[in-house]
């Protein structure tokens, strides 16, 4: 069983890159937007703990988070691999997914990071901003906000994958079809 951690910046392609992999791979999507978003309209306990927080605007502590991510890996004992999405955002959620894979005779094989000129990734934000609904992908400060909290807070988790030799990284730009290819050879080597 594969499992990828699929990194980069806010507008780096994500989102769509899995859904290529979902489809050609048959690996299992774990974004935390999503699992944190299906928990609290479903009312689940967990989901109402992450919405006690979110509502009064704090972060999500990490171990509400790792035990809803916890709770929907284990949904998929059959699953030929999982690309994880948003998650880890930091060493203390790293170091807890290896925990939590360990302890089930797995690892993470590789953070495969889509690499993005700044420039570019408020471009793409912006433009989403005009389909998404989402008001922060609309205004280019806010959005401005969002990749200096990623630089500062994510993206050192690039040098723990590193210092396991597991991180890869992928230039996120060019052509939907040129980056999935990239990633397929990647993964494919793994």
């Amino acid at each position: 069983m594969t499992h990828l951690v699929l990194f980069g910046p806010p507008g780096a392609g994500k989102g769509t890159q899995s859904a290529f992999l979902v489809a050609h791979y048959g690996f299992i999507h774990l974004s935390t937007g999503d699992i944190f978003r299906r928990n609290i309209k479903g009312k689940t306990e967990l989901g109402n703990l992450a919405k006690s927080y979110m509502d009064k605007g704090r972060l999500v502590p990490d171990e509400v988070t790792i035990a809803l991510l916890k709770d929907a890996w284990s949904s998929h004992a059959d699953a030929k691999g999982f690309i994880f999405d948003g998650f880890p955002r930091t060493t203390p959620q790293a170091e807890a997914l290896d925990a939590m894979l360990e302890g089930n005779g797995y690892q993470v094989d590789a953070m495969i990071g889509l690499e993005v000129r700044e420039s570019e990734l408020i471009g793409r934000l912006l433009e989403r901003g005009k389909t998404s609904g989402r008001p922060d992908d609309a205004n280019e400060a806010v959005i401005a906000s969002r990749i200096a909290v990623y630089r500062k807070e994510t993206e050192p988790l690039q040098s723990y994958y590193a210092a396991q030799k597991k991180y890869q990284g992928l230039s996120g730009e060019g052509s939907i079809e040129e980056i999935t290819q990239g990633l397929k050879v990647i993964i494919e080597d793994i």
